[in-house]
């Protein structure tokens, strides 16, 4: 036997089991050379001396021998790692490391890839992903291609975040979104708002897009004016003078911190909330941003949507049927920013 203290190797395993290398070697990667028949009582051999030595502490070794290295790679373009209490990461990383932990996994945390550009880089020569069984991708943007990528390449993923179709229907546990946003216009009409408005991008990551949507058929369902009014690159003031220009009485953000921006605004000139204008927060804060108000909306299921991704993900590894594409219900956020119009 080898020494205690000294990693054991293929040649060990060759002696032990008295094959040649090229064989062990053969065994651990799972096929048999053209030339080669290794039958089944000798392959079975190697496995147990594998087993026996602890060579299945490698990783590659471990995959090979018992099918699943039980490591589960979680990879994001937007640096979040680590991620303090307040972090908008920080619910999904507690959902992943709390599931990975209920089923024996450990996590490997994609920290090294490449930043070219602003953004990692998914795919590089020192690519760490392999030695996972799976990965969970976490972030606001992923990019397409890579996406693509990964399932041809057969590597199993779960996104967190509803992600459109990459060559093939992509694994997702995202936030239903276009539901939880139609629900707040819905109840907003209700309150009498006629000309309504939504700040923000409204296009570009799915997240985005999809709580537009929700505001758009429930606007159009509702039969009333909502106008969207993007606001990258604009001052809160600015904003802010075309709602009143507009007379638009009621305002959905896509982000929390654009909604605190625009009552600060609205309070300088001497506007209140609700009374004057309402506000309807679509989220939690993904920047920090800081006020008293209680901002009517709702939450994203973060850490659900991080404990449901592993459990997808351990389900596809283990070949177990299940629903591959989920979206979770948002929990609502009563607060004090939503009142009945005076106009």
């Amino acid at each position: 036997m080898p020494a205690a203290r000294r990693r054991v190797t293929q040649q060990d395993i060759a002696r032990m089991t008295g094959v040649s290398q090229a064989t062990v070697s053969l065994v651990l990667n799972g096929r048999s050379d053209a030339d080669v028949r290794i039958a089944p009582e000798t392959r079975e051999r190697v496995l147990d001396a594998i087993r026996t030595t602890g060579y299945v502490a490698d990783p590659i070794a471990r995959r090979l021998a018992a099918q699943h290295n039980r490591i589960i790679g979680v990879f994001t373009y937007e640096p979040v790692f680590p991620a303090e209490l307040g972090n908008f990461y920080h619910p999904f990383l507690v959902g992943i490391e709390e599931c990975a932990e209920r089923i024996g996994c450990d996590l490997l945390l994609v920290t090294s890839a490449p930043v070219v550009d602003g953004r990692r880089r998914m795919f590089h020569e020192s690519n760490r992903l392999r030695l996972a069984d799976g990965c969970v991708l976490l972030g606001q943007w992923l990019d397409p291609a890579d996406l693509a990528r990964l399932m041809d390449d057969g590597l199993p993923f779960v996104s967190v975040g509803r992600r459109d179709d990459a060559g093939g229907p992509v694994p997702y546990v995202g936030a239903d979104y276009p539901g939880a946003t139609a629900e707040l216009v819905r109840r907003a009409a209700g309150l009498g708002h006629r000309r309504i408005a939504y700040v923000g991008t409204g296009s570009g990551p799915e997240s985005q897009a999809d709580r537009m949507r929700g505001f758009t058929s429930a606007v159009a369902e509702a039969r009333i004016d909502g106008r969207h009014l993007p606001i990258d690159g604009r001052d809160p003031d600015e904003v802010l003078d075309q709602l009143l220009g507009e007379r638009r009485t009621c305002v959905f953000v896509e982000e929390f911190a654009d909604g605190v921006a625009l009552a600060e605004r609205a309070a300088v000139r001497g506007l209140r909330v609700p009374d004057d204008l309402s506000l309807v927060a679509l989220g939690d804060p993904t920047r920090p941003a800081t006020t008293d108000l209680a901002m009517t909306g709702f939450r994203i299921p973060r850490r659900e949507m991080g404990v449901q991704a592993v459990e997808v993900l351990s389900a596809l590894l283990e070949g177990v049927p299940t629903v591959t594409q989920r979206l979770l219900t948002c929990e609502p956020v009563e607060g004090t920013t939503l009142a009945a119009t005076r106009d």
